[in-house]
């Protein structure tokens, strides 16, 4: 299912070169768009949102999130279980989102809030396993393989502070990080996945 997703999203982001100058029409129509989201909730914008992205750069790091994390989670909870996650977060991301930035009129597009539920649900199921990370050190990169629980530890409290400076702003462009999304989606995915795990046999992987 992990790879389903990551090749649905390519897919989906080679429609969107495809388009052209009809491209701003397109992510107005199916992103999400808090200003009008919150005056009548419709599902069509708050699925399709979770498959469009703003820029190559925004799809890679996505992709490569979702790779990394992605098939553990998937193998402990097998395939069907994973994809509720998966679209659940995307659906709380879009929720914590609205709700943060109800008057924004930017469309928001991306999978950060569903890959941040999966980001979630790794953090609950295997904090202890061993994550290589780049930590920079003034101008030189450091490598380390630190537990789960610290960098996505980190991770979720960075973008706690960073959505937390950002209430009462507005964004200034389509390419502005939707922090409460991240937000969301990572608490859907850790309360969601000791519920999704009721009847499943404990996974011995534990590889990042």
């Amino acid at each position: 299912m992990t790879l389903n997703l990551i090749a649905l999203n390519v897919a989906v982001f080679a429609y969107e070169l495809s388009l052209g100058s009809a491209l701003e029409g397109f992510l107005r129509t199916y992103g999400v768009v808090p200003s009008r989201l919150a005056e009548g909730w419709t599902w069509t914008p708050i699925l399709t949102s979770m498959f469009l992205h703003g820029g190559w750069l925004h799809l890679i790091l996505n992709m490569w999130f979702l790779w990394i994390f992605g098939d553990n989670v998937e193998d402990r909870l097998g395939h069907a279980r994973y994809l509720l996650l998966y679209l659940a977060a995307g659906v709380a991301a879009v929720v914590a989102h609205v709700t943060a930035n109800p008057d924004s009129a930017v469309p928001t597009v991306g999978a950060s809030g569903a890959i941040a539920g999966v980001l979630g649900a790794y953090f609950v199921a295997y904090p202890r396993a061993r994550v290589t990370t780049l930590i920079p050190i003034f101008i030189f990169i450091h490598i380390a393989d630190l537990p789960a629980w610290v960098v996505l530890g980190m991770w979720f409290v960075l973008q706690f502070l960073s959505g937390a400076l950002a209430v009462g702003t507005t964004q200034a462009s389509a390419g502005g990080v939707a922090w409460w999304a991240h937000i969301g989606g990572f608490g859907a995915g850790v309360l969601l996945m000791p519920l999704l795990s009721i009847g499943r046999p404990r996974s011995r992987r534990r590889g990042g």
